[in-house]
């Protein structure tokens, strides 16, 4: 049974790297005497966790906090759900150093509902360095030096590229796709205005020919492998690149691997300036205890202190979720991604993740998933994915 100074926590962070990340949580609370009482999930996207999350709201006795992304917050907070953190957050500063594009899920009817741990981006690539100088291969630009790259990979016997075949996955790629066949525009207007147009263009017909490109250098394995498995392929050499967002710099971290020196990491090529986010927020549950929603503000407070967002994300792989914390700390990658999203948040091309329910709700995501995994898997040629997807989205509005 969870004392009422405790804080019953629901997440989703089970791999090495994100469970080392999430022990400076833990331990930064209980130096103030509230205890951890851990409920994980396993499960890359979160799907997992809000199944069980529903399970229990149902039942009547919701968790203190929970780990959520995007739009699945503003669900909840429509329902009422959740609890009001106004006291905190203005105590405390939150509006003037919380970038806008992360206050749009952290806030439901101008109110503060969740206190946002990090941003990650989803445009990244992690390559092995050995492998890439083994094979004469330079860090690639363009797309079709990503492509030559990959082809020169594949030709030596090794995976050209690691991944793990999930409906999230497969998107994750999807958001880079995009990026890079049509820039911050195109992105908007397809993913996150649902222009019928720009979903059903050209350029989306391009964008799924270069995932059949893509799914050409991908192993036969793939399908079902957790995406920690992909970034270990790329770790032990077996493969030279993944398209994954920044929590597998923790992978790489964890395995004693130095950016720059054993791997690299960088922007899909076409996709430079541009970032894709998604931003992992814990939201509080309406309790009645008093001891409770004391342990709630304490946990939302740890969460927002600049030593946490710097200790937290320097182990995690994202960036902090506050403008002002310094990047001292953080790796050759970290100081990139920092770098990056305070360009991208400056020049307007700072964009919410698709595959990770930061552009849309889930009904939309969802539609969207079914189309590009069925597309990846060579169920359909890119003329009717493209089709199928303007269909999709629409049924699913």
């Amino acid at each position: 049974m969870a004392h009422a100074e405790d804080v019953e926590v629901l997440h989703w962070w089970t791999s090495g790297g994100e469970a080392a990340a999430l022990n400076v949580l833990k331990d930064d609370l209980a130096a103030q005497g509230i205890g951890w009482v851990d409920m994980p999930v396993a499960g890359g996207g979160g799907e997992a966790a809000m199944t069980t999350l529903r399970a229990r709201v149902t039942a009547g006795d919701p968790p203190t906090a929970v780990q959520m992304l995007g739009f699945d917050i503003q669900d909840w907070a429509e329902l009422g759900a959740l609890a009001n953190l106004d006291d905190v957050a203005n105590a405390e500063g939150w509006d003037g150093v919380v970038p806008e594009a992360l206050q749009r899920f952290s806030k439901y009817d101008g109110h503060w509902i969740a206190a946002p741990v990090n941003v990650h981006s989803t445009n990244w690539v992690w390559a092995n360095k050995k492998v890439l100088d083994e094979l004469g291969i330079a860090q690639p630009q363009t797309w079709d030096e990503f492509v030559a790259a990959m082809q020169k990979v594949k030709d030596s016997g090794k995976t050209a590229l690691a991944h793990g075949g999930q409906a999230w996955q497969d998107a994750t790629l999807f958001d880079g796709v995009v990026l890079s066949v049509g820039g911050v525009d195109f992105y908007k207007k397809a993913l996150i205005d649902l222009d019928p147009e720009a979903l059903g263009s050209d350029q989306m017909k391009e964008v799924f020919d270069r995932m059949t490109v893509l799914r050409g250098f991908v192993d036969d394995n793939f399908s079902g492998r957790d995406w920690n498995l992909a970034s270990a392929m790329v770790i032990n050499g077996d493969a030279a690149f993944q398209i994954m967002g920044d929590w597998a710099k923790g992978e790489f971290l964890k395995a004693g691997d130095v950016p720059d020196q054993d791997f690299l990491c960088f922007r899909v090529p076409g996709t430079a300036g541009m970032v894709s986010f998604n931003s992992d927020q814990f939201a509080m549950f309406k309790v009645k205890d008093p001891a409770a929603q004391d342990a709630q503000k304490a946990m939302a407070s740890a969460i927002m202190s600049p030593k946490f967002q710097s200790a937290f994300n320097v182990v995690k792989g994202s960036v902090p979720a506050r403008t002002d914390v310094p990047n001292d700390a953080f790796d050759a990658c970290g100081k990139k991604g920092m770098a990056d999203l305070a360009e991208a948040s400056a020049n307007g091309t700072l964009v919410g993740s698709m595959a990770h329910g930061h552009a849309n709700r889930a009904a939309v995501k969802n539609a969207m998933y079914d189309v590009i995994t069925a597309q990846f898997n060579g169920e359909y040629d890119s003329a009717t994915a493209v089709e199928e997807l303007v269909t999709a989205v629409q049924d699913a509005q």
